[in-house]
């Protein structure tokens, strides 16, 4: 059975039917004139944008963790009373 995308209760295709499968999940959708309209291509998109956005963020928040860890281990190896950096709060001397 054909399942069709659904936006604001109407099928992007533009079919008629209480009965016609529908559903917003982009992945389920296999009704071929509901995959060319131009809110689907729109809604892929955005959600393969999304996506790429939080994988950025992901991956960026943790390579900044790990040159962090690794300053302050070589801060930590040092010998005598180093100071931190700013931005290492909380800790006045290693």
């Amino acid at each position: 059975m054909v399942t069709h995308y659904k936006v604001s209760g109407h099928l992007a295709c533009g079919s008629h039917g209480e009965k016609l499968p529908a559903t917003t999940d982009l992945a389920k959708v296999r009704c071929r004139n509901c995959r060319k309209t131009e809110v689907f291509t729109e809604a892929r998109r955005n959600a393969r944008n999304a996506a790429r956005r939080a994988a950025r963020r992901e991956r960026a928040a943790r390579t900044a963790n790990d040159w962090r860890t690794s300053w302050e281990a070589h801060l930590s190896a040092m010998p005598g009373r180093q100071r931190l950096p700013r931005g290492f709060a909380g800790q006045a001397f290693v």
